[in-house]
Formats: structure tokens, sequence, C-alpha cells
């Protein structure tokens, strides 16, 4: 119960209007405990690439007006622990991070991109819930 606290916390905070994210603090990491999968809000390609450094690292291009990002976050809430245990999910605001959207070739909300150790590019899908979560980052 508290994963998905958390894990709505940090979408949440997504979700709010940039005046009171300007407000919010940054959320810390939301690590689970035993074998969980983690999530954070992205704060900077070189959080990013540390993190990918360490291990599976997947980024979700999130936009608040979308349909499609809001279903996916509710099965993200409901099936948490379905996650492959290893992943790192990074949460990055589809129309403030266009960096990033350029980096790794994104071009519509609702994209996953998983990293390789370098923090580059290895494969990027749209949508898919938990299963295609799984199904993209297995080893």
């Amino acid at each position: 119960m508290h994963l998905v606290i958390r894990l709505a916390a940090v979408i949440a905070l997504s979700l709010l209007s940039p005046a009171i994210l300007a407000q919010a603090q940054t959320p810390a990491a939301v690590e689970q405990t035993g074998a969980r999968a983690t999530v954070l809000s992205f704060e900077s390609e070189a959080q990013v690439n540390a993190l990918a450094s360490q291990g599976k690292t997947v980024v979700f291009f999130f936009a608040s007006w979308c349909p499609n990002c809001r279903a996916t976050v509710a099965e993200l809430n409901a099936r948490w622990a379905d996650v492959n245990p290893e992943l790192t999910l990074v949460i990055a605001d589809y129309d403030k991070e266009s960096a990033l959207k350029g980096k790794y070739g994104v071009t519509y909300q609702d994209t996953f991109v998983l990293l390789d150790a370098a923090g580059e590019p290895l494969k990027s899908w749209n949508a898919g819930g938990v299963d295609g979560l799984n199904a993209n980052t297995a080893s």
C-alpha cells in the first residue's frame, strides 16, 4: 500500500500546474523494500545517466493532458508489484523536457525509453502498460 501511495504522489506532482510545481520540492527517490522496482521523478540528465550506469533504467515521458498517459499511470499504480524488480522508472514531463526528448528521439507522449549503461537509448515504445514495460526490459 505504501508503494501505491508513493507512486501516486510522484505522478500527482507531475499532474500539478507549473505554478504549483514551482512551489513543490522535487520528490526524493521512491525506493521500495524487498524485490520491488523503483520510481523517480526526472531531475537531470546526470541523474538519469547515473541511474543507467547502476542498472536497468527506463524513462517514461508523461503528459498530464494525455489520456493514454493517465491510463498507463493508473495501471502502474494498480500493478506496481508486477513490474520487473530490477527496474528503475524515471518519469519525465513530456511538455517540459524538450532536450531529453530530442536526445532520445521522442516525438509522442506515453513513450518509454530503455537506456544502456551509458544513458543512451537502446529501445523505445509507446504504451503497453506493465506487460509492455516488462516485455521490453526483459534481459
